[in-house]
């Protein structure tokens, strides 16, 4: 029996891979309304992957999915919280406006690299501004691991990746070795 690395089932199921160069460009925001049936059709895209990498892995701390993961070079991503029954996050064209200096370092994973996990400082707290499709900007203030997931999605619109914002000479570590699995982030 062969076994199947955790990067290999998400790339099976259709999320692009570290070294990918779409991973390292900065997506392209949408002209909303004028685009709003383009940014529907991505949305719609990501809530489907959504749908079949949560058939085969839950997510305690919640999960993320940004557009270029699944190929798509374009500015939305979605969330799902780690609160049971919680809506999901639209992100299109979000923009982080505000941190807190306050910061803590957790472990995230990535679907796009999901083999490891990574120490990470982010900040507590931050204000994010994104866009609905018919072209109202709001702002949004998001704290703890909600704050998280979602700046890591940012991230991934902005052609960063986790391992961009670790400390040097921190690295991450493979998943085997990582025991957090199933268990919320601790504040």
């Amino acid at each position: 029996m062969t076994l199947v690395r955790p990067s290999q089932q998400m790339q099976s199921l259709g999320v692009i891979q570290q070294g990918t160069p779409i991973l390292n460009r900065p997506a392209q925001p949408f002209d909303v309304p004028a685009e709003a049936a383009a940014a529907q059709g991505v949305i719609d895209e990501l809530f489907g992957a959504i749908d079949w990498i949560g058939r085969v892995h839950s997510f305690a701390k919640g999960m993320g999915l940004a557009a270029p993961q699944i190929g798509i070079p374009r500015a939305a991503a979605i969330v799902l919280p780690p609160t049971a029954g919680a809506d999901p996050i639209i992100l299109l064209n979000p923009k982080v406006t505000a941190v807190s200096e306050e910061t803590d370092e957790q472990y995230e994973g990535c679907l796009s690299f999901f083999d490891v996990r990574g120490m990470v400082p982010r900040p507590l707290r931050m204000d994010v501004t994104a866009t609905a499709l018919d072209g109202t900007v709001t702002t949004l203030t998001y704290e703890l691991g909600l704050a998280r997931l979602i700046v890591h999605e940012i991230d991934h619109l902005g052609g960063m990746l986790y391992t961009d914002r670790m400390r040097q000479g921190v690295h991450p570590i493979p998943v085997e070795e990582y025991r957090g699995t199933g268990s919320s982030w601790s504040y």
